[in-house]
């Protein structure tokens, strides 16, 4: 893992910012993690400069569309580029039971035949179980199931050859389930829905989502030297969101916290 290249930081509803996505690049080969919620994950490698002929793995956390739509268009797209003859090689999207029944169920309903045809020839939907590892653009990653309450989601902790670590914990709080995955960890990637002081408006806790207190609390037990908080509101702190999710941040941890904007780039190894 070289670098991350982050597509998306808003929560479901928003309207300023891409849903929660990102690409990780190592090597010039890019891991796609989620698709965002539609047609514009197109747009987004655009603006990324991320060639698609260089992608050819991605993970679908779970079902929620916005994760699952947009990875319908990922696939529509390379299917796309396969018959125009401009993709070589194969594309997988690894992703539990429940989420590649709705991707494939989606993409079997929508795509066009010569597009439909290639999933299983050239399109995979491979699965895993918690506690599976594939190695991917020779990082080597560990699927887990974040115990959620809504949907069935999995994150994953991944390692580099290098020593460099980082754990997805997909878009929901922490469970003491997924403490096995936690240490030691060079990054955390975790989900921060509002500000503690903005919980009383936005609700977090019956959304099942976590404040920007709780994310940071669970980073300092864990000792992540580097935090990365998004899939965030976009109503109240749009164009101040940085700031003041930082500043609350450095209340309850003590390490490097980033909160990204959408197309921001975070340099990952050595750091």
């Amino acid at each position: 893992m070289d670098r991350m290249i982050v597509l998306g930081t808003g929560q479901a509803v928003c309207l300023h910012y891409h849903n929660t996505c990102f690409a990780l690049e190592t090597g010039g080969d890019y891991f796609l993690v989620d698709g965002g919620g539609g047609s514009d994950i197109l747009r987004c490698f655009t603006t990324a400069g991320i060639p698609w002929q260089r992608l050819h793995h991605a993970f679908l956390s779970h079902e929620h569309t916005d994760h699952l739509l947009g990875m319908v268009w990922v696939v529509r797209y390379v299917a796309e580029l396969i018959n125009w003859g401009r993709y070589e090689g194969d594309f997988t999207v690894y992703t539990h039971d429940v989420a590649a029944e709705k991707l494939l169920t989606i993409c079997r309903m929508l795509l066009k035949p010569a597009q439909a045809v290639l999933l299983e020839r050239r399109i995979h939907v491979e699965l895993v179980e918690a506690g599976d590892t594939r190695t991917i653009l020779g990082d080597r990653y560990t699927f887990f199931d974040i115990q959620s309450r809504k949907a069935k989601q999995f994150g994953f902790r991944a390692g580099s050859p290098d020593g460099t670590s980082l754990v997805f914990l997909g878009d929901e709080p922490f469970s003491e389930a997924c403490a096995p995955y936690m240490a030691p960890c060079d990054w955390l990637l975790t989900e921060a829905y509002c500000l503690y002081a903005e919980r009383e408006r936005y609700n977090p806790y019956e959304l099942c989502h976590a404040t920007v207190r709780e994310a940071c609390q669970c980073a300092e037990r864990f000792g992540a030297r580097h935090l990365v908080l998004w899939h965030t509101e976009d109503e109240s702190t749009f164009g101040s969101r940085k700031a003041r999710y930082t500043a609350e941040a450095r209340q309850f941890y003590r390490g490097d916290v980033r909160v990204p904007d959408d197309f921001e780039v975070l340099q990952l190894r050595g750091s």
